[in-house]
This record gives C-alpha cells, structure tokens and sequence, in this order.
C-alpha cells in the first residue's frame, strides 16, 4: 500500500467517525393511559407530585415546559388549582447509576510495516482489545391529569437510560417524549427516539 493510499483511508475514516460522533440519539420507553376528551380550551395547572418540590425553582422550569406543551393542544394555563379545570402532577427523577463494563476492538492506527525489504513509517491496523467502563442513568418523568373530582383522565410515564444525568440537559427530552402524538395510543408502550445533534453521550 503506497503512502497516498494510506494517507486516503485516513482521511475517509476520519471523516467517517466524525460524522458518526456528531449525531446523538435519546431513547425513551413512553407508556400512557388516558381517557382524555378533546380539548376545548380547559384550564390547567401543573403541580408537583413530591411536596418537597412545591416551590421549586428547578420545577417552576419543568412545569413551564409542560404548559407550553399542553397550551399547543388547546388548554389554557392557570396560577391557581382552584380555578383549574385539570389538574396536571409531575413528578422526574435520575437514579444513581449502574456501571457498564465494555471490550472493544482495537483502535484503528497505524503501526511499523516492511513490504518487500523496504521500511514503511506506518501502516494501517488494530490495535489491542480495550475495556472501557462508564455509568449508566435512569431517567423518569412521569405525569398524570386529573379533574378536580379526582377522577385521573391520563397516566404517562417517560424511562430513559443514559450516560448524562443531568437534568435540565435531558428534561426537554424526555417531556418532548411524553408529548410524541399525545396523548399517544392508550395503554401501549412505544419506544421513542429523538434525533439530536451532540456528543451522543445521552
């Protein structure tokens, strides 16, 4: 193999992983229940299922998401839970984590070759088998809506597993999720997934 040949197949496999490292995919597991009828301009307000998060800033945020979301099918937002004709609780959480254990095949490099009693600096090849271990996240939200009487029209619940655990970076994600073609099919669990440019670390 001439130095121009290998210079090429470089090149092409440069290129090659790097346009694989720019597209990140996040893969959710989305089940609902509903009965909901459609809307016709209902009010709502989104609370927090956990106490501990009533007044919450961070939630405050999360709930926004959600209004603007259910505000696009026709509902109106409302401050106050008396006033609400549905009542939306949300709760989301990440769990600690899982350590995954990996082997990978030898990173593609170049490494000393003879051809025909002449030396070549390098020549294209793999190299040794590499363990590599990162973690592993579950992430939920789960939401469901309720009229004042307490009867439950929806139930909805967004899993996802992921290297980040970070979540304002993946809260959009998984409302986007919860609210793809809602209110979805009624007591089915479809297997989401969000095309996203990034590091693919989700």
């Amino acid at each position: 193999m001439t130095m121009s040949r290998v210079l090429k197949v470089m090149l092409v496999l440069t290129v090659t992983l790097f346009v694989a490292g720019c597209a990140s995919k996040f893969k959710s597991d989305v089940a609902r229940f509903h009965q909901l009828p459609r809307p016709s301009g209902e009010t709502f307000v989104v609370v927090p299922k956990d106490e501990a998060k009533k007044g919450s800033l961070e939630f405050a945020q999360y709930a926004a998401q959600i209004a603007d979301r259910l505000s696009a099918y026709g509902y109106q937002r409302t401050r106050s839970e008396a006033d609400a004709d549905l009542v939306v609780r949300v709760d989301y959480g990440v769990d600690d984590g899982k350590t995954v254990v990996r082997s990978y095949p030898g990173t593609y490099g170049f490494y000393p070759y003879h051809f025909h009693h002449h030396f070549w600096p390098y020549y294209p090849g793999y190299g040794q088998t590499e363990i590599r271990s990162y973690v592993v996240y579950n992430r939920k939200l789960t939401m469901e809506i309720a009229a004042p009487s307490g009867e439950v029209l929806f139930e909805g619940r967004v899993i996802s597993q992921g290297r980040d655990n970070r979540l304002p970076e993946v809260m959009p994600y998984l409302i986007e999720a919860m609210f793809a073609d809602f209110p979805g099919q009624s007591g089915v669990t479809q297997h989401v997934v969000i095309e996203e440019g990034g590091d693919g670390s989700y």
